[in-house]
């Protein structure tokens, strides 16, 4: 480790990370009020619809996306109405989040961030496979997929050069334990920042949940908070992890911790990392 980052690693000061963190910009708007319209019915739909045509900038991404290979309509779509009908309730939400994470995370764009964005997109979508097959509700899964490492995003945000740094040393290191490094660093680690945004964004109680125990040991318990921890383990498994470390376990390692019930309905690795690929690809165009 370089002097100057060991300068700056002992002499985090929490306070003043925290009282950056709480003055950082906000969540879109707009994906935050889609984050709290939970239910897919008609009127949410006409709602969802209503704020992304109020936002110039959400309107021109989701007729991009919805004009895209990766929803492949048969004909154009030229209004974010007709996307919306054709979308549905449960994928117009799903992008707008999405987005919504992207144009928050491209204020500060370095490559560790761009690799926190991947892994939070690969988590989300993971996420919302493996609830399919269990109770935990899809929409929540992937939602709370997309929020739970915000807290890397905020650090990264705050003090980019020293966030950059960790993301360097994490290759170099035979075992990487991301929040002792990040305390060292800040003060604070990604959890706890996480916690302080979900909670100055008035979003629910379930989401503070996920975002602070994504890094808990497995409980073999079919909730939400097991399926964001190995859909945590299996987004870092197949190639998009936060922190690329030599511990990362394999692929084939990670399928064989999730319940029987949802590991046979998932694709091969190989498969289910090129669909990832594909729709973060379509995400990320310009």
């Amino acid at each position: 480790m370089g002097t100057l980052v060991a300068t700056r690693l002992k002499t985090a000061n929490p306070e003043a990370i925290i009282l950056a963190l709480e003055s950082l910009p906000a969540f879109p708007t707009v994906a935050l009020r889609a984050m709290n319209l939970l239910a897919g019915t008609d009127t949410a739909l006409g709602e969802l619809c209503d704020l992304v045509r109020c936002d110039p900038a959400f309107t021109a991404e989701i007729l991009r996306i919805a004009n895209s290979p990766l929803v492949a309509f048969s004909k154009e779509i030229t209004s974010v109405l007709q996307a919306s009908m054709l979308l549905g309730f449960r994928r117009l939400r799903r992008v707008v989040i999405t987005v919504g994470l992207r144009s928050y995370m491209d204020r500060s764009l370095t490559p560790a961030t761009r690799a926190c964005w991947r892994h939070s997109a690969a988590c989300a979508i993971v996420a919302e496979r493996t609830a399919r097959w269990n109770s935990v509700d899809r929409d929540f899964a992937f939602t709370a997929g997309i929020l739970h490492d915000i807290g890397r995003v905020a650090l990264s945000t705050v003090s980019p050069q020293v966030y950059s740094d960790l993301y360097d040393r994490a290759a170099s290191e035979p075992v990487w334990d991301p929040l002792q490094r990040e305390h060292e660093a800040f003060g604070i680690d990604h959890c706890a920042a996480g916690r302080l945004l979900i909670r100055s964004w008035n979003l629910p109680q379930s989401f503070i949940d996920t975002t602070c125990s994504h890094h808990a040991p497995l409980t073999n318990q079919e909730d939400a908070g097991e399926v964001m921890r190995l859909s945590c383990l299996l987004a870092d498994s197949l190639g998009f992890a936060a922190f690329w470390h030599p511990s990362i376990p394999g692929g084939e390692e990670v399928l064989s911790m999730f319940p029987e019930s949802v590991c046979k309905h998932l694709p091969h690795k190989h498969e289910l990392a090129a669909e990832i690929t594909k729709e973060i690809a379509v995400i990320e165009a310009a």
